[in-house]
């Protein structure tokens, strides 16, 4: 399945339905007056969070949401029947932009979370409604109002509990295929990794989600290589694990060269609890990877763990890290606020 992030649609809500012109026509029934009924509501345009989806890709191929209107009134003073609302599903975590971007319109973050984003248009007056003391025989009626439409961007940001980060070729697919049910492609050259990736990590009774990104290069806030279009699966992330490859030629500067991208994005990815780790520790023997180590503690203020994505050394440790902030910001995480339509 291909991977897509964003899309942008069309939405127009139903218009209503017009009012019926009527009058009643029973035989022994004198001056029968009008009785033509209200049109009916236009039908809603409804999102839908769902779960099993992880990409927009329906959204290249259809573009435009339509949703039908009402039916109009008739004779009898009866009403038109309302239009159906349409339910558009997205994955759990797409956000509505407006068409500039500049304003979230909407944030999906849990299954089965609706929303009625347009609402249909009301139906139009039946002649009956317009009968008054002075106009007994009214003709006049209402059209029905119209819908409401606009252009939207969706945006999908994945969720997951921890973010894997790093140069490319640091060893972050490997990992998680390592660690997790994922199966994410693995090759000797850099941006192996197109899209994100999500997999489950089980360890000692507790289950999360960790998110694999494509690497980052220096100034990919730029938009080098790849960019940091990316980053924004992360933004959700509690805990990131950041790897860097035991065989770089400069190990601190490696270490800067992400931080300094995530600081550039924002977000507040960079103020996020850091797990760092040295990968490919397989490749080295004891002495160089503790130089290794003071050098990155040195540049970054804390010991790396050491790790192997290919043989699962050291794996524990680094997983057992990660559950330990994540329990620390579980315990900071102020109540949620109760979810109100708009």
């Amino acid at each position: 399945m291909h991977f897509l992030d964003q899309a942008k649609i069309f939405l127009r809500s139903g218009d209503g339905g017009p009012g019926a012109v009527g009058f009643r026509r029973e035989k022994f029934i004198e001056y029968g007056g009008p009785d033509g009924g209200d049109g009916g509501k236009g039908g809603d345009i409804v999102f839908e969070a769902v779960e099993g989806l992880n990409t927009l890709i329906d959204f290249r191929y259809t573009q435009h949401f339509k949703a039908p209107r009402g039916k109009g009134g008739a004779g009898s003073n009866r009403t038109g029947g309302g239009g159906d609302d349409l339910v558009i599903k997205v994955p759990v975590g797409t956000q509505l932009l407006s068409e500039d971007k500049e304003h979230v319109l909407a944030d999906f973050t849990k299954a089965g979370e609706r929303r009625v984003f347009l609402r249909g248009g009301d139906g139009g007056r039946g002649n009956a409604s317009y009968k008054t003391a002075t106009n007994r025989a009214p003709r006049q009626h209402g059209t029905g109002w119209p819908g409401e439409e606009m252009w939207v961007w969706l945006r999908l940001k994945l969720l997951a509990d921890a973010g894997l980060v790093g140069l490319p070729n640091a060893g972050k697919s490997t990992f998680l295929n390592q660690v997790t049910n994922a199966h994410a492609k693995v090759g000797a050259y850099p941006f192996t990794t197109l899209h994100p990736q999500l997999g489950v990590v089980q360890h000692k009774g507790r289950e999360f989600v960790m998110a694999d990104i494509p690497g980052l290069i220096e100034g990919a806030a730029e938009g080098a290589g790849i960019g940091d279009r990316f980053l924004g699966h992360i933004e959700r992330t509690k805990v990131l694990l950041h790897l860097i490859d035991a065989n770089a030629e400069d190990i601190a500067e490696t270490y800067h060269i992400v931080r300094d991208e995530l600081e550039a994005y924002g977000a507040g990815l960079v103020d996020k609890p850091e797990v760092l780790a040295l990968n490919k520790a397989d490749t080295l023997d004891d002495e160089l990877l503790d130089a290794l180590s003071d050098e990155l503690e040195e540049a970054s203020g804390v010991r790396p763990l050491r790790v192997s994505g290919a043989t699962g050394e050291g794996t524990s440790q680094v997983l057992d890290a990660i559950l330990e902030r994540l329990g620390e910001v579980d315990e900071e995480q102020p109540l949620e606020k109760e979810w109100s339509p708009l």
